[in-house]
């Protein structure tokens, strides 16, 4: 089983799409896939058909009361669009509760993963902030992939997750690999996102990793699915976004090269 954290402090750098069809993509080429959704806005829950209330959540197997704690197994929700963990607003209580105990609050999310049966891939959407909650993400985690959008604020803010990243491998998972930067929102025809990419190359090579050769080209149809609270692969598979999603999880199975 491959945990893959979806992961970078800044908002709107397409994070949850980014999951939500990654996990439906993963799902429809035959790899048996889980998304949880560890964000309190629940976004990807949405997305792909569950639902938080009155149900049992990411919360709930994870960091309610231990005499309360359900098994993680009972906690999936089984859509039409896929296998799912709901996210919760109760979230919100993670850093109290991991701050009680630290060193095992940290390790408390990989503990629960270690229960999972049956997938071959789990995917975790990240919420868009440097917190406990995403180092315990991390520490369960194989991989990164980071959304990110071409402009120079999402470049200034690389350098916080990767501090966070590092801290998580100098201490609990030397093993955690950032997989790549997926590029976002994509537009080849502008100089700005041309220079963005090109600086973008020098701080994946300082930082071992690469960009993905797939990036993903923003449409409307992609606003339209968001809206419609469904994944692109079931609302407008032919997109250029649909298109590109398809491309990025093929080039991450290593089934083609991906890119244009």
């Amino acid at each position: 089983m491959t945990t893959i954290a979806i992961a970078n402090q800044k908002g709107g750098v397409g994070k949850t799409t980014t999951a939500v069809n990654m996990a439906a993509y993963l799902n429809a080429k035959g790899k048996k896939t889980l998304l949880i959704d560890a964000d309190q806005q629940a976004n990807s829950t949405d997305t792909f058909r569950g639902a938080y209330e009155g149900q049992v959540t990411l919360y709930d197997c994870w960091l309610a009361n231990p005499e309360d704690r359900e098994n993680i197994n009972d906690c999936i929700q089984h859509t039409e669009i896929g296998d799912i963990i709901a996210g919760d607003p109760l979230l919100r209580e993670a850093e109290s509760k991991i701050a009680k105990d630290p060193i095992t609050g940290l390790l408390s999310f990989k503990k629960i993963l270690s229960d999972l049966k049956g997938y071959e891939y789990v995917i975790v959407d990240c919420g868009p902030t440097l917190s406990s909650i995403l180092q315990s993400i991390l520490v369960a985690s194989d991989e990164v992939i980071i959304p990110v959008t071409a402009d120079r604020y999402s470049l200034q803010g690389i350098s916080q997750i990767w501090e966070t990243i590092q801290n998580v491998r100098d201490g609990m998972n030397s093993n955690l690999k950032i997989r790549g930067f997926l590029l976002v929102k994509y537009n080849t025809r502008t100089n700005l996102n041309k220079d963005i990419y090109s600086a973008l190359e020098d701080i994946s090579k300082q930082l071992d990793t690469k960009i993905f050769k797939t990036y993903i080209r923003e449409s409307t149809k992609a606003r339209e699915a968001l809206a419609a609270r469904q994944i692109l692969l079931n609302y407008a598979p032919k997109s250029t976004t649909a298109e590109d999603y398809e491309a990025f999880v093929n080039e991450y199975l290593g089934k083609k090269k991906g890119g244009r």
